[in-house]
């Protein structure tokens, strides 16, 4: 089927976020790495593309070209395959609700896919963003380099040095309501085409809003203490990751597991939500044994 619906995108939900708890320590950390590169890597264009467009002349539209191409980074996690600490804080929470899994479960691969996606990272950052010269060391680096150093540094200052703690909270609340919808629209299409769509528009409208997303953190914060922005200590950088992890689990713990689940399957059985998950069209060639989430 081409779409699925709100119960079936549910159901699928559940089926993703228990079989992410199952993975082994190993994958859970290359996957996250990945994830974390891939974020990076939407980070690090978006960067490149809205550096040197005065806001006097152009306004605000640099943030809708900063959140249009930072899409990228999902679409990678997604389509392509990683393992991301934000989707994965309503992923996994809804199959705890549905006792498919154990906390225990949740918080290990909360903690291994943490790791994995910081060092992914900060090699992006460090090597591929601040030593390859593509962020200039100072804003005279020549050519494009120094527009991009001038923008990098304002977006770290501007996240870890200009934000109230509560100001940050907030804003990774509502980062992750809407990380969690891309992903959660994704679960509704079967092809790659209506995957990038629905991820898109939500991701696309976090960053142009200025919200705080705890990965994307990991890239922009460290970067800034890289190429010497003003004031910004290494206390600074934890500081907002901390609470941007914090802000992005109750938004997507609250306002996407726990809201889906009381709509769609709490008080469903289960082999109902298991029907859902995997309609028998697509099951009628699997080889006995073969399903599974």
């Amino acid at each position: 089927m081409a779409i699925k619906t709100p119960p079936e995108i549910s159901a699928a939900a559940v089926a993703a976020g228990t079989a992410k708890a199952k993975l082994s320590w190993d994958r859970a950390v290359v996957g996250g790495f990945l994830a974390g590169a891939y974020i990076a890597f939407g980070s690090l264009v978006a960067i490149s593309v809205s550096s040197g467009l005065d806001p006097k002349t152009w306004g605000t539209l640099p943030t809708l070209f900063t959140g249009a191409v930072f899409t990228l980074g999902l679409v990678l996690c997604i389509v392509g395959g990683a393992e991301l600490l934000t989707g994965n804080m309503a992923l996994l929470p809804l199959a705890l609700l549905r006792r498919k899994i154990t906390v225990g479960q949740l918080g290990i691969n909360f903690g291994l896919v943490l790791v994995g996606n910081l060092l992914g990272s900060l090699f992006v950052a460090y090597f591929l963003a601040y030593k390859s010269g593509v962020i200039g060391a100072s804003p005279d680096a020549a050519g494009a380099a120094g527009l991009e150093h001038v923008r990098a540094a304002a977006i770290a200052s501007g996240k870890a040095l200009h934000e109230s703690n509560l100001q940050i909270f907030l804003r990774a609340l509502g980062c992750n309501w809407l990380v969690c919808l891309a992903v959660w629209l994704a679960l509704a299409a079967d092809d790659v085409a209506g995957k990038v769509l629905g991820i898109f528009f939500p991701i696309m409208a976090f960053v142009a809003m200025g919200f705080d997303h705890v990965v994307a953190n990991m890239f922009f914060l460290p970067l800034g203490h890289f190429i010497g922005t003003a004031g910004l200590g290494w206390g600074d950088v934890t500081n907002n990751l901390v609470i941007a992890f914090l802000g992005n689990l109750v938004g997507a713990g609250v306002f996407v597991a726990f809201t889906y689940w009381f709509l769609y399957l709490r008080g469903v059985p289960d082999a109902a939500t298991d029907d859902a998950a995997y309609p028998s069209e697509n099951r009628v060639s699997a080889p006995a044994g073969s399903r599974r989430p």
